[in-house]
């Protein structure tokens, strides 16, 4: 077979390439011979990459303009990234899917973990929404929505530019519909017996989080006949699953009044909008003044954004999960439950328990067990080499 012309990088040659071998799907800036040659490829640029020998490893994805210059593609050095390529990597993630899910609401395509280094598709029955976060996928954009409507049969792919990782690849952040018509309305979605409502073009990423939906079922489990509290709620993630798990109440604490409106939509369409309380404002004022009220929970849930999104953040961000804890804590009626959960990538599981479980210790609650710890859901596989694809951990204590 005739080798792709693509152009070739290479590793520096004190690099055996031996993290590459072993999966790592990423290569940074200071491992690449820089050349003005390689300088010069244009961001997105598909290139084979060889060993410090000159040894091919494969085909990588190319952007002098990040840290992570080069993303693995394809192991096969003559691997050719055409829209044939790109069928292949979808039927592969759909036929999981579709194993895992009787109805056609997940994540379809997980960024490395799926094989699209940066990418991620998330599915709306017949919307997809495609979160192209590195060059190379903003590159071959269009074949890739057209070969998402043909794997998949979805009428509308629309383009969600939203996120910080776009910005670290140079790239805009100017959303588009690539194909059929956005939705003139938010989408309900059906997840554990609850309904929620899916803004797919004005909410956060790219509507609703279904990385949480085994998480919202356990505690759907604790919530029968219970007082909850949902602290950073969103659309109601937390809030609305323990409704449909028997809760009595929910109070559905968010900064965002159209995240708010939009649970309290899916709690009249599951015909529950008289137990469901939403308070606007600060999630820490909130909690502060809930404690000061003397306010007491048999279920208390925090899902707050990422605290620690980077390494340089980490301390700051630990302490903000501690105060988070510590504040939570106060909240959990004796013998309640409190789930506290974290989707920073740089906190690792660890270090967020520990800062847990010294702010529920701050909060004179010591001595509760832990009782469950929970993660992303399937539809978010992680990447065995790729600690920052298992960014999602979520701790249960009984207090």
């Amino acid at each position: 077979m005739t080798p792709p012309p693509y152009p070739v990088i290479r590793l520096l040659p004190r690099t055996d390439g031996r993290a590459i071998r072993h999966g790592s799907p990423w290569v940074f800036d200071n491992e690449l011979v820089t050349d003005r040659r390689t300088r010069a490829l244009a961001p997105g640029t598909i290139a084979v990459l060889e060993d410090g020998a000159r040894a091919a490893l494969g085909v990588v994805a190319v952007n002098p303009a990040s840290k992570i210059m080069a993303r693995m593609l394809d192991r096969d050095p003559g691997a050719r990234i055409d829209r044939d390529w790109l069928r292949a990597r979808l039927i592969r993630a759909r036929e999981m899917r579709t194993r895992l899910f009787d109805a056609p609401f997940y994540r379809l395509i997980h960024a490395e973990a799926d094989g699209l280094p940066g990418v991620v598709i998330d599915r709306f029955g017949e919307v997809a929404v495609i979160q192209p976060n590195a060059a190379w996928a903003e590159g071959v954009l269009f074949d890739l929505a057209a070969v998402v409507q043909e794997v998949t049969g979805v009428t509308t792919v629309l383009k969600n530019a939203a996120g910080r990782a776009r910005a670290l690849e140079g790239l805009d952040d100017a959303s588009a519909v690539l194909a059929g018509r956005a939705p003139d309305a938010p989408v309900p979605v059906a997840m554990n017996g609850a309904i929620y409502m899916a803004d797919l073009t004005g909410g956060q990423k790219t509507g609703l989080y279904y990385d949480q939906r085994p998480n919202h079922a356990f505690a759907a489990r604790l919530a029968r006949g219970a007082r909850v509290l949902d602290v950073f709620s969103h659309v109601g993630g937390f809030s609305l699953a323990c409704l449909a798990g028997g809760a009595a109440s929910a109070l559905a604490v968010d900064g965002s009044q159209a995240a708010l409106d939009l649970g309290m939509e899916g709690a009249a369409r599951m015909g529950m909008a008289g137990r469901l309380v939403p308070r606007r404002g600060d999630a820490f004022e909130g909690m502060e003044a809930l404690v000061a009220e003397g306010a007491r929970f048999d279920v208390v849930i925090c899902d707050p954004p990422a605290f620690a999104p980077s390494k340089p953040a980490l301390e700051k961000g630990l302490r903000a999960y501690e105060r988070v804890a510590r504040l939570a804590a106060g909240l959990v009626a004796e013998g309640g439950y409190l789930g506290l959960c974290s989707c920073s990538h740089a906190a690792d599981l660890g270090r967020f328990r520990t800062a847990c479980t010294r702010g529920i210790g701050r909060a004179g609650r010591a001595g509760g067990a832990l009782i469950h710890t929970g993660f992303a859901g399937p539809d978010h596989p992680l990447h065995p080499q790729l600690a920052e694809s298992g960014y999602l951990k979520a701790l249960f204590f009984r207090l």
